[in-house]
């Protein structure tokens, strides 16, 4: 029989294509917006296919009996609990690493933005200015990574190959982890990483235990020439702080990809500062990853379909026990 499949967010691809050849799909990209059509699709779907800003909340899953899979095109949890998912057993899918190495060069490009001041210099010359005081290198620094986790890795990776030496602040991680040794990555505690880094990346998820976390203390630990880089969750960094920071010139800058409230309004203060680059959360997607993304995400969900244990589960079921889709 053909399950139904609501992708409720912008996610397709030639992965989805095959998928609906043999499936009922329902591709809203814009239904996110809409709580009601969401608790629709959700109550009359076996699959819902979603990015970041679909809510998958206790809510919702408790007004479905049908939803067997949440499907999550990405890395990040914040819109959807985990831990109603688990007690309704619904399958929550996201193929963690699939975007690390996305991440990762983006994360070395909004470095380089602000190690040789790129932005502030194309805006120069686009206005007839010819401005050639000297940038800083990276070779030769140290780049210091908030958490040590898939993404966070691929950038230390990437730091490694530019001549950096990387350390890391992750209390999750053991010490002896493999990829740590392979990749000369020291931990380090938090206070360490930003007082002893040219760089810092942030690659946190928001929770509890990590909203707000980085703010004026650690910030004031910052050397003048440092680069404050987030990657991760907007919620993690005191906005207020590390703008009055910027705007003071405490360190050289940060680039944010992603923000406390997306998008960003008119007026944010951190428009007109030069020392801030911002990109709209964008550091994940290339094709790409994209690609695959879709390929484990269908994959999976063609898994489970069967009756299969699914590979890339991150709720704690993995499979459908009983019941059909």
């Amino acid at each position: 029989m053909s399950s139904r499949i609501a992708v409720v967010e912008d996610i397709w691809g030639a992965d989805f294509d095959e998928l609906a050849e043999h499936h009922t799909i329902a591709y809203e990209p814009n239904a996110w917006q809409d709580r009601a059509r969401i608790l629709e699709l959700a109550a009359t779907s076996d699959v819902l296919v979603v990015r970041n800003r679909t809510q998958v909340d206790g809510q919702l899953l408790s007004e479905t009996n049908r939803l067997r899979v949440v499907a999550r095109a990405g890395v990040g949890l914040d819109n959807i609990d985990l831990n109603a998912a688990n007690t309704r057993g619904v399958i929550v899918l996201s193929p963690l690493g699939a975007n690390a190495r996305s991440v990762a060069e983006h994360a070395l490009g909004l470095a380089l933005s602000l190690a040789r001041q790129i932005p502030a210099l194309d805006r120069d010359v686009r206005a007839g200015g010819w401005n050639r005081k000297p940038g800083i290198e990276l070779a030769g620094g140290t780049w210091g990574l908030v958490s040590a986790g898939s993404t966070a890795r691929a950038t230390g990776e990437l730091a490694s190959a530019v001549g950096m030496k990387v350390i890391a602040y992750d209390p999750y991680i053991p010490v002896d982890h493999p990829d740590l040794a392979r990749l000369g990555i020291e931990l380090h505690s938090l206070e360490e990483v930003f007082s002893q880094s040219d760089v810092v990346s942030v690659h946190l998820p928001n929770t509890p235990e990590t909203e707000g976390l980085i703010g004026a203390e650690l910030l004031g630990l910052l050397r003048e020439s440092a680069i404050l880089i987030n990657v991760g969750r907007g919620e993690v960094i005191d906005e207020q702080a590390l703008a009055k920071a910027l705007r003071e010139g405490k360190f050289r800058g940060a680039a944010l990809d992603v923000r406390a409230s997306e998008p960003s309004q008119l007026g944010d203060e951190f428009f007109g500062l030069e020392n801030a680059v911002l990109t709209p959360h964008v550091a994940g997607i290339t094709n790409a990853s994209q690609r695959r993304i879709n390929r484990a995400l269908v994959s999976d969900i063609r898994r489970i379909l069967a009756g299969e244990s699914a590979l890339n589960a991150v709720s704690e079921t993995r499979r459908i026990v009983s019941g059909s889709c």
